[in-house]
């Protein structure tokens, strides 16, 4: 059983690299890896995990900054913006290493939506 192409590697990563487009575009972090996943999700079974796997976590960490908000009107939320920041970046880039290496990656802390 051979692992995933090169092409396979280089998609699945990018799914979990478009992410970053977030801290430019709003929403960007949903919107980049999502339009990755629906053009090749039908192509490539790692492309598909790796985009699911993408999409859960990045709408977890929306609903965790939505409630990091909320919480900076009690004054405690600033705590974990930036906390919440540092955890995306490295856990991003964590994934997208491991996806260029043929491998699978759970994001921890993630809700399974798709």
């Amino acid at each position: 059983m051979s692992g995933p192409t090169k092409d396979e590697r280089f998609y699945g990563m990018l799914c979990h690299l478009l992410s970053f487009c977030g801290y430019v575009i709003p929403l960007g972090h949903v919107i980049g890896p999502l339009a990755i996943w629906l053009a090749k999700k039908d192509e490539s079974a790692f492309v598909d995990q790796q985009g699911r796997e993408s999409l859960n976590f990045q709408i977890t960490m929306l609903i965790y900054l939505v409630v990091a908000i909320v919480l900076c009107f009690l004054l405690i939320g600033f705590l974990f913006l930036p906390v919440l920041a540092i955890f995306h970046i490295v856990v991003v880039i964590i994934a997208a290493i491991r996806a260029n290496d043929g491998e699978s990656y759970r994001y921890p802390l993630c809700i399974r939506f798709l």
